[in-house]
């Protein structure tokens, strides 16, 4: 079915027969008019084979992460993804740029306006022009101080159904809530107190989609980002979109309805656009986000990358307990995703470390001791409403290097190589990697950033100085160097070996607890790459019979990384680990 008849049924789906065909007469012109005003979108389709490759490793950052007083942070951004970054990451993820609120970004203000402080829609062209540009659609709500809130607080009937109005009276007990605040607020408006929606917070007022000039204005959103440079677009908290009174309120039929309908959108007008869907949920319901495939084989009906929120707490657990067992087990079972769509991997980011994703795949106990060490390493937890009043964790909010390093019990050399290891297994996965600046770096906890705000997830959102930062990383003894040397080592690496195209198969091989090991085979069959990673801090030895892993050369094998060579013996490979080191190993051939 083209993209147009999958557009027109689920308008039907989502609207019914009447005001679905009324919906699809107003956006057939829009879309008409936006393919005429940018031909360029659809002069060259790529399969989707060619959409993504083993060089696509994308940055997630802020707009104002590097600042410098003599230009827009954007351009600074762009300075140094491109002077420091070369031939490592080729995608930037901008977290939202627009004015806000509150919530560093996340209560947009203006969809359609670069936040002045940043920079200017030509700064974001201008990264868009030099890497694949990633931009946040935070589709779920917007700012109380948005002119569509303020027109709803001042009666205009134009956006008199643009937000969800609830009686206090009615039964919301099973809405599931990712914060332990109010889910509705009274606010004042021309015609007496109304309580409107609020899933994240006060400032954040959910939108109605049940309102199709809702999703009429944010498609328009979207084809905007699009315009401006955009190869993904994130789907913010997509999971909650959809609201229907006595119902959980969470992936909802309509919200998916509402994914596959953009996701239509986007294969009529700009094809080689990708959606990715964040979704901080347990593993099961976050695939459901890549939809079903298509009839004609070209991928899925929904989005072609989803986070994959359950890598975190794994990778956390078995540096944590020195073993890799939960996390091999996990990867082993791990179904490749349908129709060439895949995996947006990422163990750091702007957020805290979800704790929902590890549920069913780790034991309360083990759950239990990342929340401890989290705490114990200068953290802090976040906390969800239940159903039954009470509250559960919801995420860890804390540094990647200070979770897996103690402040406390400085090794630097160790704590270098035990960080870089966990990169190593984001890096080795089926999936395209997501990092976050601070990974980069191996930033400390930012108390001062905790204290400046008073929330949670400030410790891990500093900025910089981009001038303080150059020096630091000038300074070879500094372990924020050491890991920038580590990290791009790694990035540059890969974006070389087939093997590590994001679809491209992988199987797991048990050969140590302590060892994650994983074999990753081009499309063509050649040159795979033998990954290893120990997470033991102390020096080990693995045997590998090549033999039984379908690895049919008789040639020695060289670490990519250290450019050591192992000799095969007796027909089996003898290799020996320092504490965290990591290997990839290719056929010397």
């Amino acid at each position: 079915m083209s993209p147009e008849g999958r557009i027109q049924d689920l308008l039907t789906f989502i609207y019914g027969a009447e005001l679905g065909e009324q919906t699809w007469q107003q956006l057939e012109p829009r879309l008409a008019e936006f393919s005429a005003q940018n031909p360029e979108l659809t002069a060259e389709v790529r399969t989707r084979g060619q959409l993504l490759d083993q060089r696509d490793a994308i940055l997630i950052t802020y707009g104002d992460q590097f600042s410098e007083p003599v230009q827009p942070p954007l351009q600074t951004l762009k300075t140094f993804m491109s002077r420091d970054l070369e031939n490592t990451l080729n995608g930037v993820h901008i977290l939202p740029c627009f004015p806000y609120s509150s919530d560093d970004g996340f209560s947009v203000i203006d969809y359609l306006t670069v936040d002045p402080a940043l920079g200017t829609w030509e700064d974001v062209r201008a990264l868009g022009d030099d890497f694949r540009l990633m931009l946040d659609a935070v589709v779920n709500h917007i700012s109380r101080h948005s002119a569509w809130f303020q027109g709803f607080l001042d009666g205009d009937p134009k956006y008199a159904d643009y937000f969800i109005v609830v009686d206090p009276a009615e039964d919301l007990s099973e809405v599931v809530r990712p914060r332990a605040l109010p889910l509705l607020t009274p606010v004042a408006t021309v015609q007496g107190v109304k309580h409107v929606w609020t899933t994240f917070s006060d400032d954040q007022i959910d939108l109605n989609y049940d309102n199709p000039a809702v999703l009429l204005a944010m498609t328009d959103v979207l084809l905007a980002y699009v315009a401006a440079g955009a190869q993904l677009i994130r789907l913010d908290a997509i999971a909650f979109m959809w609201k229907v009174v006595g119902s959980s309120c969470l992936h909802l039929p309509r919200t998916h309805a509402v994914v596959k309908l953009w996701r239509a959108v986007l294969d009529q007008v700009a094809p080689n656009v990708l959606l990715i869907t964040e979704t901080n949920v347990p593993h099961a319901d976050n695939i459901s986000y890549f939809g079903d495939p298509l009839p004609d084989g070209e991928g899925t009906d929904e989005a072609q990358l989803v986070y994959n929120f359950s890598l975190a707490p794994l990778v956390l657990h078995t540096f944590r307990t020195q073993n890799a067992t939960d996390l091999t087990n996990w990867v082993d079972g791990l179904a490749s995703p349908p129709g060439g769509a895949t995996f947006f991997n990422f163990i750091a980011s702007h957020d805290g470390i979800g704790m929902r994703p590890a549920e069913n795949l780790l034991e309360p106990a083990d759950v239990q001791a990342l929340i401890d060490q989290a705490v114990a390493h200068g953290g802090q937890v976040s906390y969800k409403a239940n159903q039954d009043g009470s509250k559960s964790v919801y995420e860890l909010n804390v540094t990647l290097y200070d979770f897996l390093n103690d402040p406390a019990r400085v090794d630097q050399p160790l704590d270098v190589a035990r960080f870089s290891a966990s990169q190593a297994i984001l890096l080795s996965l089926a999936g395209v990697p997501g990092i976050y600046v601070h990974s980069l770096f191996g930033s400390r906890n930012c108390h001062a950033c905790l204290d400046d705000t008073g929330r949670a997830r400030s410790i891990n959102r500093e900025k910089f100085e981009y001038d303080d930062l150059t020096r630091a990383l000038s300074d070879t003894d500094d372990h924020r160097r050491q890991v920038f040397d580590s990290i791009k080592q790694l990035l540059r690496l890969r974006r070389n070996q087939p093997a590590f195209h994001p679809t491209a198969p992988q199987r797991v091989l048990r050969l140590h607890p302590s060892v994650f090991a994983l074999l990753r085979t081009p499309h063509d069959g050649d040159a795979p790459v033998l990954c290893l990673v120990s997470a033991s801090d102390h020096p080990l030895q693995v045997s590998i019979d090549t033999a039984d892993f379908s690895i049919s050369t008789n040639d020695n094998w060289t670490d990519l990384i250290s450019g050591e060579t192992v000799a095969r013996s007796g027909g089996k490979l003898n290799v020996s680990f320092n504490p965290y080191q990591v290997c990839w190993l290719v056929s010397k051939n």
